[in-house]
Parts: C-alpha cells; sequence; structure tokens
C-alpha cells in the first residue's frame, strides 16, 4: 500500500569542516553554504562535524549540550558528546571528544584513521540515540565520513532509527582517499571478523581503503561537477577508483557547487575600496589602478592584469605558467599570483618576482582580504589545472567581471563558456590540453580581444557577471536526489 508523507525531507550532512568553524579547503565553504539554501528550497538540513579545539570560542561559547553515549570502536567503548548551535538558520551538530579532536591542526596526525573511524561511528550512534537527529537521508562527505555507510548498513540495521535512512556520498577530491593499515580492520573498524565487509574495504594485500567502502555501500554517489562525475570513470582522474565509479555509474551524479553570492558581490563587497555592478563597471579600473600600485606593477590600463589565486600546487597546472612566462612578459602582459603551496613553486614564482620587475608580482601568502582586490582588480583570472573538480575562483572572477581562462577539465568546463567571436557567445576562455603553448595561445588570444574589441569584452563582462552560480541552482537538483531516494516525502 503507498502513501505519501508530507513533512520536509530531513537531511543530516556530515563533514569534516564547515565555514565558520573551521576550514581547509572547499569542503568547508559547501558544507557551510549548501545546507542553507536546501533549507531555503524546503528540505530540513542539519550538519555534523568533529568538535575541534580550534573552532573560536567565540562559536564554542554558544553551543549547548544535547546529549552524550558511548561509541563501540573495536574492543573500545569511547565517549562522545553531541553539543548544538543554529548560525544563519541552520543546526550544526558537534561530536565531543578532547582526546581526538582538541588540537592544534585539523588533519595530518598518526591516528586519523581512528579519529575520523570515531566520527563516523558517532554519526550513526547519533542517529540512532538522539531523537533530533533522525533523518531519512544521511549524506557523507569525503573520506573522513566514509566509513559512516559502511557501519550503518553492517551494525545498524536492528535499529528502527536508522534502518531506512538512506546515504548518499560525495567525493570533492578523489585523490584523498583515506588508506590505512589493515590491522585497522580488527582494532578500529571492528570489521575483522565481516569477510563481505573486508573485502569491500581492501585495496590490497595490506591496506584499506575507507573511501572505497563508502563508494560501494552508499546508496548514492555524487561529485562537485557532471564533467569531473565523467572523469572519475577515467583511469588518469579515478586514482585507482575509476572500475568503481564505472561500476557504479547508474548511481553517480555530478552537480557543480556554488558560490556565496553575498560574500562575493562587487556591488557590496566591503574589502575592496571601488564598488561596482554589471551596469556601472567604471569603479573597476580604479582597484585596477590600485592593485598595480599596491602589487608593485607598473600602473597601466592597458596592459592585462592576469591573476592567479589559490594552492601553488602541480594540480594547479604551474608548470604550464613556468614554461610560458617569458612569453607572456615578452607580449606585455602583467601577471599577479597569490598563495602558499609547494616550496618548489612558491620559489619559482618569488623569482619570477624578482627578474621581470613591474610586469609580474608574487605574494606568497594566505591574505583574504588581497583575494578579493585581485579578482575586483584583474581583467584575467588564469586557471590551467591539471584536474579541478569543481573550482570556486573561476566563479568568483567571473562575478566580477575579471574574464577567466580555463583549461577543459571538471568543474571548470562546466562552469566557463568559451568566446565566440562570431557569435559573442561565452563568459570566458577555454583551451584543452596540458601543453603550455596551447595555454600561452588561448591566454594571448583573451588580450587580444581585451586590446583591440572593447566591445566584445564589455559584453563578455556581462555575459560572465549575470551567470548564476548561487547555490540554489544546485540546492534545486540536491532535493531532486533526495527525493528518488525517498519518492514518498512529498516534495
Amino acid at each position: 500500500m503507498s502513501y505519501r508523507d508530507s513533512r520536509k525531507m530531513r537531511v543530516l550532512f556530515a563533514a569534516s569542516e564547515a565555514v565558520p568553524f573551521v576550514k581547509t579547503g572547499g569542503l568547508g565553504d559547501v558544507a557551510g553554504s549548501l545546507p542553507r539554501a536546501l533549507n531555503a528550497a524546503g528540505a530540513d538540513v542539519s550538519v555534523i562535524l568533529p568538535k575541534y579545539g580550534s573552532i573560536p570560542h567565540e562559536y564554542q561559547d554558544q553551543m549547548r549540550h544535547v546529549a552524550e553515549f558511548y561509541v563501540p570502536l573495536a574492543w573500545r567503548n569511547v565517549y562522545c558528546g553531541i553539543e548544538k548551535l543554529t548560525y544563519k538558520g541552520v543546526t550544526f551538530y558537534f561530536v565531543d571528544n578532547e582526546a581526538y579532536f582538541k588540537r592544534d591542526g585539523i588533519y595530518g596526525y598518526f591516528d586519523d584513521g581512528e579519529r575520523y573511524a570515531f566520527f563516523s561511528k558517532a554519526i550513526c550512534e547519533a542517529i540512532q540515540n538522539v531523537p533530533e537527529l533522525q533523518v531519512d537521508i544521511l549524506q557523507c562527505n569525503d573520506w573522513q565520513t566514509a566509513m559512516a555507510p559502511v557501519f550503518l548498513r553492517e551494525f545498524y540495521q536492528g535499529s528502527l532509527a536508522c534502518r531506512n535512512v538512506k546515504t548518499i556520498f560525495t567525493v570533492h577530491n578523489v585523490k584523498f582517499q583515506g588508506q590505512f593499515s589493515d590491522k585497522v580492520l580488527q582494532d578500529i573498524l571492528g570489521l575483522a571478523d565481516n569477510p563481505t565487509a573486508a573485502s569491500q574495504l581492501y585495496v590490497d594485500r595490506d591496506s584499506v581503503n575507507y573511501m572505497k567502502g563508502a563508494l560501494l555501500y552508499s546508496d548514492l554517489i555524487t561529485t562537485v561537477s557532471p564533467s569531473y562525475a565523467s572523469e572519475l570513470q577515467m583511469p588518469f582522474y579515478g586514482e585507482g577508483m575509476d572500475a568503481i565509479f564505472r561500476r557504479r555509474s547508474s548511481s553517480l551524479r555530478g552537480i557543480l557547487n556554488g558560490i556565496d553570492v553575498d560574500t562575493w558581490n562587487p556591488a557590496t563587497d566591503p574589502l575592496i575600496s571601488h564598488r561596482y555592478a554589471v551596469d556601472d563597471m567604471g569603479p573597476k579600473a580604479q582597484d585596477k589602478a590600485e592593485l598595480q600600485r599596491e602589487l608593485g606593477l607598473a600602473e597601466d590600463p592597458t596592459r592585462p592584469l592576469v591573476v592567479m589565486i589559490g594552492r601553488l600546487t602541480n594540480q594547479k597546472g604551474l608548470g604550464l605558467v613556468r614554461y610560458a612566462m617569458n612569453r607572456l612578459m615578452d607580449r606585455g602582459v602583467q601577471v599577479a599570483i597569490l598563495g602558499t603551496g609547494d616550496k618548489d613553486q612558491e620559489d619559482a614564482f618569488k623569482y619570477f618576482d624578482w627578474t621581470y620587475g613591474d610586469r609580474m608580482a608574487a605574494r606568497i601568502a594566505f591574505d583574504n582580504a588581497l583575494s578579493h582586490r585581485m579578482y575586483a582588480g584583474g581583467d584575467i583570472l588564469l586557471m590551467p589545472s591539471e584536474f579541478e573538480p569543481c573550482g570556486l575562483s573561476q566563479m568568483i572572477a567571473m562575478r566580477y567581471g575579471t574574464l577567466p581562462v580555463v583549461r577543459e577539465t571538471g568543474g571548470l568546463q562546466d562552469s566557463v563558456v568559451p568566446y565566440n567571436k562570431f557569435t559573442g557567445e561565452g563568459t570566458g576562455f577555454r583551451f584543452a590540453n596540458m601543453n603550455a603553448d596551447e595555454m600561452a595561445d588561448c591566454l594571448l588570444g583573451a588580450c587580444e580581444v581585451f586590446w583591440t574589441d572593447h566591445d566584445a569584452w564589455a559584453k563578455l563582462q556581462r555575459q560572465a557577471m549575470e551567470a548564476d552560480f548561487s547555490w540554489d541552482r544546485a540546492a534545486d537538483e540536491y532535493l531532486g536526489i533526495y527525493h528518488d531516494l525517498h519518492p514518498e516525502i512529498d516534495r
């Protein structure tokens, strides 16, 4: 007998970080923004994350203790407290265990396998034991929560609160999978005597992989752009998991991330000197002039100012930039880079800064305020990534009328429409291959439009600024897959 349930869809969004409490990368932005948009779209979404010692005291002081219990972790029972607060209309729950989470940093400890196995098991225990955490959907994110779908299936199917929970696992970057010695099966996971579970966690004779477990146990897999969902099924991008992604392709969805359009808004941004909008672009030229002065570049409105903002790692295609730098400098292009990362990359761009004087600036730092000024003052954003699951910089740059030049991969391909000189369509420029000359040709082609066709450039800026990268679009897609998993709940 079929029935309809007219209540809201209840979703628990599990993540290891979330803005504004703790952030090391894009996952923190997603966990801080997507649940708010989902609630606005009609769901009832809360977030659960560890209570790290590094969470600012202004938030810790607002937390209210709601439950405590012991989490069975193999042979041990470990204390767990649940605390909560509401921030911007979203309820955040925090898993409290000081031995695991009251540390100076977030990741990179010898016992990370145990810490995040505990976090995943605590999520299941919370759903079982805390009435306000009983949900329809558990959405887990990256390897730190990957064991929750495994535990839910193997240990909690006898629980009335857990047996009907559907699980979604979202891959933000497949390079980081949570791979540990197989000793964790007996000593931490408690699955050594379960040959079905153990066989699905092993990646070789001596190691197990948390992400592999989630990919095989979750009801649905999502990732952060449609193109990345396709790429994950290829050996080059799949990091050893491509066969699983191919096998589960019918349960794999790619949904492009969004950005916080209130934070990233040139009309209201408090961190830039001259605010502007799509119908009043004049002040952007003043932002550019001020940025050139701040960075020690020649103050010249006729020189295209190319900015790069983000981590300085090989993934970001910086080898192409280094190879092409002399050619770009010879053509009168200015380049400004902001970020930190691998030492060899940092040293290379420090050398370019010293060598090219007022044509090139490198700021080896994490500086949020400067990033806003660079998005506002730049003409072009260069993002030649080797792979890019989603990417946020290109969306932010378009919001500020700074046109992206990107490689056709992952979310870059899904978010940047290439310029068509015959129709005027486009929101940026794209090239296909990991080739420095091809990248330079594309970038200098964009500069030619900047130099020679001001009307076309202005039209591209308008089209880029009017593109919709709000979380509302992504929320609608997520809400659709939630209801695919629980069709009995009314939309």
